[in-house]
């Protein structure tokens, strides 16, 4: 229940403050601002405290496994590791597919990048491993250097056969891993972790929808098992389809029933477990249940020799020697890999916070760069792909119980098993049980979709932004295609800032409250004052439309109220010198430093042989001449700045000359709700001179409104009636 208005009335007294005022009444300390020198001082100083501070926030294992409560934790690490290193073994096969490897260099991949996140990450829960989505890049650049139907594609000009292929697949793909890592590696020592905010949630949401869309196309021709070409580009997606189309004739048919059976019973299994989690303590390893069963069945129906059924074959056990990465391939690499290492760490940042936020804990963003650069180099070494995190995978270390990094330790164990000891078992395993698999997983990227309607009736530029984004990654591929969306986003915040939200306010009588008058009905304006708000930083882009609004609030364009009472009161001198010479005190000339007639000025100064005619003149009443001056209602505008977080030196020039147009034709400007910082920059920009000065700024719009009340006394004019009675007789 609200309370009833008479319960919550406050009453202040204080006094009406300028901002000069208000600095010199509680003494405003300049801020000192450190050299260079003493800054590189500082930041060498050291101590034993700040050591350990710095060991343990580069290496976050000294810290949380020196409290870590092992008769609490360590059974249920062991049981989420044991489940989560079934999944990631399966996974990591399944996904090897997408970058065009055998399934052995997927196991890898499953093991290595744990052993380093353990020592360097912040994230407990992440699963760390391969990623569809970054797997599909890799892959996409795998395909493009090293083609499914490759002629001459080798070395000293033969021909190369599978085993041949597959080892310049994989010295592709691990050399791209190390510069992914070297990438992230960079960032995270130039602590650019904040870059990765750019990628919104409407982005990203986009572009992982549309790399599912080409990872389910992808993997389409291996349930079907049929050929098509290497495609990467735009419309590459596109392409790939019409070859499954076009060789759909060949499908296999065991390959096509064991594919789309996987993905039936894993979806429906998972949706089962998803519905009763709250009866069922531990998910069901489904994955790990159907690929062996599929194993088995393969095995003992002979799928292979009898159908021609397409099988992972032979998993070499035990690992293979560190490989360097190929430093000729760099260069040819470099777009991709950037781009991969930005979405890799976008979205295993994404999901670590997710639960960060759900334990209570913190994720340091620099922190997790260093620690997937340095995974996925040393990755690279032992001829593994791209490491990042999956939710699914995730999702299943969490709730099976996983408190720590020490159950990616047991699932890094069991993929290490698998690697040395039980990869023979799976080499009967159909190819299109494992993709099979991937689809199931894409689920939740596919269930995005349904959140557009959603986006549409919260923030239609936010739709716009998921629309773009998976249109450009779908039709361009999803490099560019990411490329592009990023540029629409800023495209929109640039369009937003540009194009500001701009208004009139109107008083609360008898409060200090001012809000938009088209928003309310019980407002008021204040008499003779205009008060005008805008809702965004000033800078180049949008200084002009700031302009124009103004214009457009007030009523009239100072510029040409200035030339238009110039060229009236010309007129009027013609008139006055004709009759009877009529001294009066000028005004409309006292500002003579704008964009004064030159004639007028020499007048003024006692130039040439009339005497000189000072006319002060009323506007608000009829003049004695033809002419049509813009009637201004306002003697004061105030500026309420209290939205303007920063000004750049093209809008302090534009705010300057503004200011003295409005000031030249009588009507005077007050800044209101300026921060402190904003002042510092106006200083900065020199914004204040002999006519826009620093008295112009009031703490708020009631400060400046009551000042200007104040000081209303010396507004009056003088009504020319002498010259008025004179100018009718004439006519």
């Amino acid at each position: 229940m609200s309370p009833e208005p008479s319960d919550t009335l406050y009453s202040i007294s204080r006094p009406v403050y300028s901002t000069p005022t208000f600095e010199h009444d509680h003494e405003r300390q300049e801020r000192a601002p450190q050299s260079l020198r003493e800054r590189f001082v500082n930041s060498c100083r050291c101590s034993g405290k700040g050591a350990l501070r710095v060991l343990k926030s580069h290496f976050p294992v000294i810290d949380w496994l020196s409290k870590y409560p092992a008769k609490e934790w360590f059974i249920s690490d062991l049981i989420s590791g044991v489940s989560t290193g079934l999944v990631c073994s399966l996974q990591g096969m399944a996904y090897a597919l997408l970058v065009s490897v055998a399934p052995v260099y997927g196991l890898y991949s499953a093991f290595f990048p744990i052993l380093t996140y353990f020592l360097l990450g912040t994230s407990r829960h992440i699963s760390v491993g391969p990623f569809p989505v970054t797997c599909l890049m890799v892959g996409s650049v795998v395909l493009t250097l090293v083609p499914n139907n490759p002629t001459l594609l080798a070395l000293n000009g033969t021909v190369l056969n599978d085993t041949d292929l597959q080892a310049k697949r994989i010295v592709v793909a691990s050399t791209m891993t190390v510069l992914v890592g070297l990438f992230q590696l960079a960032m995270g020592f130039l602590q650019v972790g904040f870059l990765v905010r750019y990628l919104s949630e409407p982005l990203v949401g986009g572009f992982t929808t549309a790399a599912a869309m080409h990872v389910f196309v992808s993997q389409i021709s291996i349930i079907l098992s049929v050929s098509t070409g290497s495609y990467n580009g735009p419309f590459s997606m596109f392409k790939t389809l019409s070859d499954v189309f076009s060789n759909i004739h060949l499908t296999n048919i065991a390959d096509l029933v064991a594919g789309l059976l996987t993905i039936v019973v894993v979806v429906t299994v998972k949706e089962v477990s998803a519905r009763f989690q709250h009866k069922i303590s531990i998910p069901i390893p489904i994955e790990v249940l159907v690929t062996m069963l599929a194993a088995g069945i393969s095995y003992a129906a002979d799928l292979h020799s009898i159908y021609g059924a397409s099988i992972v074959s032979e998993i070499p056990m035990g690992f293979i020697p560190v490989q360097p990465p190929n430093t000729e391939l760099f260069w040819d690499i470099l777009g991709p890999s950037l781009s991969t290492a930005i979405v890799g760490y976008a979205v295993a940042v994404s999901v670590a916070k997710v639960y960060a936020s759900k334990y209570d804990y913190t994720i340091n963003g620099n922190q997790e760069l260093l620690a997937f650069g340095v995974s996925n180099i040393f990755c690279g070494f032992f001829s593994s792909f791209v490491s990042s995190t999956a939710l699914s995978r995730t999702a299943v270390q969490e709730s099976t119980g996983g408190k720590t990094q020490v159950a990616g330790i047991v699932s890094a164990v069991l993929v290490m098993i698998v690697i040395l000891a039980l990869g023979n078992l799976l080499e009967p395993l159909q190819k299109s049980v494992l993709a099979g698999i991937v689809i199931a997983n894409l689920k939740g990227m596919f269930l995005q979709m349904t959140e557009v309607p959603s986006l549409w009736r919260k923030n239609g530029t936010d739709c716009y932004i998921w629309i773009a984004t998976f249109v450009a990654c779908v039709v361009l591929g999803l490099d560019v295609g990411l490329l592009a969306g990023l540029g629409f986003e800023m495209a929109t915040v640039v369009i937003r800032t540009q194009f500001p939200a701009c208004s009139a306010l109107g008083n609360v009588p008898g409060t200090d409250i001012y809000r938009n008058i088209s928003d309310y009905k019980n407002l008021t304006e204040v008499p003779g004052i205009k008060i005008f708000k805008c809702n965004s930083p000033l800078y180049f882009a949008n200084i002009d439309y700031f302009k124009e609004s103004l214009r457009n609030i007030v009523g009239f364009d100072a510029v040409r109220v200035f030339k238009k009472r110039t060229k009236a009161l010309k007129k009027i001198r013609k008139v006055i010198k004709k009759g009877t010479v009529v001294s009066v005190v000028s005004l409309g000339l006292d500002n003579e430093g704008f964009e004064s007639d030159r004639d007028l000025e020499l007048e003024k100064r006692g130039g040439g042989q009339d005497p000189v005619v000072d006319v002060k003149v009323d506007w608000a009443l009829e003049l004695p001449v033809r002419v049509s001056v813009p009637r201004v209602h306002i003697h004061s505008l105030v500026l309420d700045f209290s939205a303007v977080s920063f000004l750049d030196v093209v809008a302090v020039k534009s705010l300057r000359l503004v200011i003295k147009e409005f000031v030249r034709i009588g009507v005077s400007v007050y800044i209101a709700g300026c921060d402190d910082e904003i002042i510092r920059s106006m200083d900065a920009l020199a914004l204040f001179d002999e006519v826009v000065t620093r008295d112009l700024l009031f703490l708020s719009v009631h400060d400046a409104v009551l000042f200007i009340k104040l000081e209303m006394p010396w507004r009056d004019g003088t009504v020319l009636v002498s010259l008025k009675k004179r100018w009718r007789r004439d006519q």
